[in-house]
């Protein structure tokens, strides 16, 4: 079995957060947890992520940031940076694995991490 290093980038409100965080521990997989709503995320691990997957596909058009900040206005260059300084407009769970990362709960992807 393989090390993980798994942290679960999640919202207190986000029913698929805590169906990631129940699936970890059923399996009692350790994980780090982090409130991306309240501690964000860093440049590095951010940059990362994005080589996973695109920056539109990590906005969530549903939070109420979105309507806030008018993003369906803003210029796509900028809307990186938006989603960077703007936490609860992250999509979540975000679960990294290292250099692996998934949006959303994907069950299928991690059983191949363990």
């Amino acid at each position: 079995m393989s090390i993980l290093n798994i942290q679960i980038y999640g919202s207190k409100k986000s029913f698929d957060a805590k169906k990631a965080e129940r699936y970890f521990k059923e399996r009692k997989i350790t994980y780090q947890y982090i409130d991306i709503h309240e501690f964000g995320m860093s440049k590095s691990v951010f940059e990362s992520a994005k080589r996973c997957f695109p920056v539109e596909d990590m906005i969530d058009r549903k939070a109420k940031a979105y309507q806030t900040l008018f993003m369906d206005y803003i210029d796509e260059s900028k809307r990186e940076v938006a989603l960077f300084e703007n936490p609860s407009l992250f999509l979540t769970p975000i679960v990294r694995n290292g250099k692996d990362f998934t949006l959303g709960y994907c069950p299928d992807v991690w059983k191949n991490w363990t």
